[in-house]
């Protein structure tokens, strides 16, 4: 039987051509067009996003990485709406038995019991703050994020306590929370960095389908540096032979008001691996090979090497060229100057619910 090929028009606004099975499955269907058209009535009707509420037991993940700036986290949501084919979070839906390819980007799991979790956690005794960062899986103002609002219900918990953290996002959204993020900017409770990986608007509406713009970005980097608020720019993932132009997105952010920067390299890990041969076939073909051949460059003669010392930056001539090229032109600009430091020491324990305060 010949392979069909769901059409680029049949899954508009997603990253993901497919329900690629995950890793775990036992069995895996395929799509079959029986020359009725039914194929693409299925796909383009079954690409609605589905809102899947989970009732989590912990809110706050710790982490041990040495390659990871912060030592803590916090995901409001599993799953992305924004779609970007790169997604190094995509396999963690496979533990959901659900597909890492369109599953992650149309069932999003919202933890709708999160404030009342995360109260309870920095209420205890024991709790000590430290780096916490919000968003680093999943975005955490992703579209459904306007309804849920999950992700204002943290950010004024931790405003109440005084707890420090930062956020990435490549949403706009962050500017709904402005009345939250300025006054904790004032007290050096808070930093946003915007993902910025290129301006190319063609490139971004396949590459991040359901994300805002790179001129909205940039607009939405200007708002947060005018607000007073702390804002760096993610370039994270650089893809050799389509990101090209780092140097000029570091030129817009800087203009916009950003003042700090880093990048990655692409990372393909389990099934992100598949997806992303998947999207290159499908929409750029004609580099495909070229592409992948430079990521083997970067990774040792394989789609991906996991280890802590070279998994973000990559290794070898390319992954060093990519390195030279983020650190001339941020020191052209003055990138990374000075080091945006949060006060963990203003942080003030919460009461647990219906408990009340001497103070």
């Amino acid at each position: 039987m010949a392979e069909v090929r769901i059409p680029v028009e049949a899954i508009k606004g997603r990253g993901s051509a497919t329900r690629l099975a995950h890793r775990f499955e036992k069995d895996e269907r395929l799509d079959y067009d029986d020359g009725w058209g039914t194929l693409e009535q299925q796909e383009s009707g079954a690409t609605r996003t589905e809102v899947i509420w989970e009732d989590c037991r912990s809110v706050i993940s710790s982490n041990d990485s040495p390659d990871i700036f912060f030592d803590r986290s916090i995901n409001p949501y599993r799953g992305c709406e924004h779609g970007c084919i790169y997604c190094y979070a995509r396999p963690t839906h496979s533990y959901l038995n659900l597909s890492p390819g369109l599953d992650f980007e149309t069932k999003i799991i919202a933890k709708r019991n999160i404030a009342a979790v995360l109260r309870s956690e920095l209420s205890k005794k024991s709790y000590q703050p430290r780096g916490l960062a919000i968003g680093t899986a999943t975005d955490c103002y992703q579209p459904v994020e306007r309804e849920l609002r999950l992700t204002r219900s943290v950010i004024e918990l931790l405003q109440e306590s005084r707890h420090a953290f930062s956020m990435v996002t490549k949403s706009s959204g962050v500017e709904r929370d402005l009345d939250l993020l300025a006054p904790m900017a004032r007290q050096k409770l808070v930093a946003v960095y915007v993902t910025l990986t290129t301006l190319d608007a063609e490139l971004t509406r396949k590459l991040e389908p359901r994300a805002a713009a790179p001129h909205r970005r940039l607009r939405t980097i200007r708002t947060l540096a005018e607000h007073g608020i702390p804002v760096g720019v993610s370039l994270a993932p650089q893809i050799p032979f389509l990101t090209e132009d780092m140097e000029q997105v570091m030129e817009a952010a800087w203009e916009a008001g950003a003042r700090s920067a880093f990048y990655h390299v692409l990372r393909l890990p389990w099934e992100v691996s598949p997806l992303f041969r998947e999207w290159l076939q499908l929409h750029y073909p004609q580099r495909a090979d070229r592409v992948m051949a430079r990521i083997h460059d970067m990774r040792g003669g394989k789609d991906y090497d996991s280890s802590f010392a070279t998994r973000m930056k990559g290794a070898g001539p390319w992954a060093e060229l990519i390195g030279q090229r983020f650190r001339k032109a941020a020191s052209r600009r003055g990138f990374n100057r000075t080091r945006v430091e949060l006060d963990l020491q203003a942080f003030r324990p919460l009461g647990a619910v219906g408990q009340g305060t001497l103070f």
